[in-house]
């Protein structure tokens, strides 16, 4: 795995937050709008077009001081429901143990995930992933998922001194949308089936490789170490 690239995405992948994630959202529109607004989908989704889904449904202009206020009233709805104890979330089986077993083995591990950069690092602070992710792609840095892509690229370079090639990057998630976002930069794309797609959708979607948990992570690394071995740098 010397030299390779993992971009994890966070809910459904590496953690179950148990609705806390959407009950901020909820919060924090019922604060600044006065209604929950539209159902939302998270699957996949960015904060950033989350918020751009409020302001349309409450006929409100899409001014920057208006988003930055709803992302500070978000995570402090966040924090809230995280320490509360409210919600019973936890970190998915064989995260642990997955993230050891591609760090000892040399791959640069990154997030890409539709939550903003303080929500992303405020969950995996909270469940205990933080040592593992030192740069990532966030919600915030485009609305849509597939351009973030090459964000956490050029971020990966910028940590490591390393220039990472997209067919020797895989981008792990758990959604359809995660499949679309690896495809979009030609990167290898490995879903996990936690989340709210099971494995044969995941496949028929086009993922190169689906897992129905980390369990038994040790196959798993292996399994994403065969791929690479088929990518062309």
């Amino acid at each position: 795995m010397q030299g390779r690239l993992i971009l994890c995405d966070i809910d459904g992948t590496l953690v179950d937050t148990a609705g806390a994630g959407l009950e901020a959202l909820r919060g924090a529109a019922r604060e600044l709008f006065g209604g929950e607004g539209p159902p939302l989908n998270l699957c996949g989704a960015t904060d950033g077009g989350i918020v751009r889904d409020y302001l349309a449904f409450f006929e409100e202009p899409y001014e920057e001081a208006r988003v930055e206020e709803f992302y500070s009233t978000y995570l402090r709805h966040l924090d809230e429901q995280l320490s509360s104890g409210s919600f019973a979330g936890r970190v998915l089986p064989g995260v642990v143990s997955l993230l050891n077993g591609l760090s000892e083995r040399g791959a640069t591990l990154g997030l890409l995930t539709g939550n903003i950069a303080r929500g992303a690092a405020a969950k995996v602070a909270h469940y205990g992933l933080a040592e593992y992710f030192d740069f990532g792609a966030y919600g915030d840095d485009h609305h849509d998922r597939n351009q973030l892509g090459p964000v956490a690229l050029r971020r990966a370079e910028e940590g490591t001194g390393i220039t990472f090639f997209s067919s020797g990057t895989i981008v792990l998630g758990d959604t359809p949308k995660d499949i679309a976002c690896a495809k979009h930069i030609n990167a290898i794309a490995v879903c996990v089936a936690t989340g709210s797609f099971g494995v044969e959708k995941l496949k028929e979607e086009g993922a190169d490789l689906v897992f129905s948990s980390f369990e038994n992570h040790d196959q798993c690394i292996e399994g994403m170490g065969r791929l690479f071995e088929d990518s062309v740098i």
